[in-house]
């Protein structure tokens, strides 16, 4: 090919360029002078609109107000979730505060029932003519064949086997082993326990012994006295253990066998071991009867009616409370 066939190709070759038209091209080149237009369209007119900026003004309306109504919506929900989060924070200092008032409600409480016994301890070993010592219960035994509690107090105390124990509202047992600093009591319900008795309506005699359970028995009792259920069993002060007049039982039942010449008469106790707290130990019993502790001019305490053994064992009117 010669020169001047490649010249008359590259005439040819930008003909054809010239007609082959790029469409992107021609988009960018004819948005490029409309812009300038428009532009200058809306500075000069910004409150009416016209034909050409209302399709912008209605897009940017509706973008405003997607994004508004979508913020709105975020900002409930958080607010919505962070009220919540509050809520059930508060929720749960509430429940923790209640906690700790009831907490302390119950501790008031049983530090005022503490009180109350403590003070009546305190007026009966003023009114009592025995030497005695306080003591408080630290331990009951498993063994169901015995009945024994533990006491803190021991020969550190002045404390020695065979004292008696008792509370302000009767019998409660005797110190069988009595260590240093503290002492194991036989209550009156151990099978092992015994103590002499009278009838304290009509003064019969006999001998009280425990049964290994809640019950006891008064065995040697003359088949003529006069027994009822409902009668008070005292202790008589002939053992040298227990003072003479406190009360140790309730009559339960009374039985007349044919064959035999005494009475066999069943035995509730009067006081309740299982929520004994507090009880004296008897080092000196003086000679004093529980009778002149609970005199007219000394009547025994009975500010606590939330349990039986708290009421008063020799007032008629509550003869039937340990049934």
């Amino acid at each position: 090919m010669n020169s001047a066939d490649i010249l008359l190709a590259s005439k040819k070759g930008a003909a054809l360029g010239f007609f082959n038209i790029d469409l992107k091209k021609w988009l960018f080149v004819i948005l490029a002078l409309l812009l300038p237009l428009i532009t200058i369209n809306m500075e000069q007119k910004p409150v009416e609109s016209n034909w050409l900026s209302r399709p912008f003004l209605f897009l940017n309306s509706l973008m405003q107000d997607g994004l508004f109504e979508f913020s709105s919506g975020v900002k409930e929900t958080t607010s919505q979730y962070i009220n919540l989060l509050n809520i059930k924070k508060e929720n749960a200092q509430l429940k923790a505060e209640n906690h700790e008032l009831t907490a302390r409600l119950q501790i008031h409480k049983e530090l005022e029932l503490e009180n109350q016994r403590l003070r009546q301890m305190f007026e009966f070993k003023q009114r009592s003519k025995m030497s005695l010592v306080a003591a408080q219960v630290i331990g009951r035994d498993l063994i169901l064949d015995h009945k024994t509690i533990s006491i803190n107090k021991g020969t550190q105390h002045g404390l020695k086997d065979g004292q008696a124990v008792i509370t302000l509202l009767g019998v409660v047992g005797y110190i069988f082993r009595a260590q240093a600093m503290t002492s194991s009591v036989m209550l009156m319900t151990d099978r092992y326990a015994v103590a002499d008795g009278l009838i304290q309506r009509t003064r019969a005699a006999g001998i009280v012994e425990g049964r290994g359970s809640n019950s006891l028995v008064m065995k040697y009792v003359e088949r003529t006295e006069d027994v009822q259920p409902g009668d008070i069993v005292v202790t008589g002060g002939l053992d040298n253990i227990f003072p003479k007049g406190f009360p140790i039982a309730r009559v339960e039942s009374v039985e007349r066998k044919a064959i035999s010449i005494s009475l066999k008469v069943d035995l509730k106790p009067l006081i309740d071991a299982s929520s004994l707290e507090e009880v004296f130990v008897v080092i000196n019993a003086a000679k004093e009867e529980y009778q002149s502790l609970t005199s007219p001019s000394n009547p025994p305490s009975n500010s606590l009616p939330t349990h039986p053994a708290n009421l008063n064992p020799l007032q008629p009117a509550q003869a039937g409370v340990a049934k």
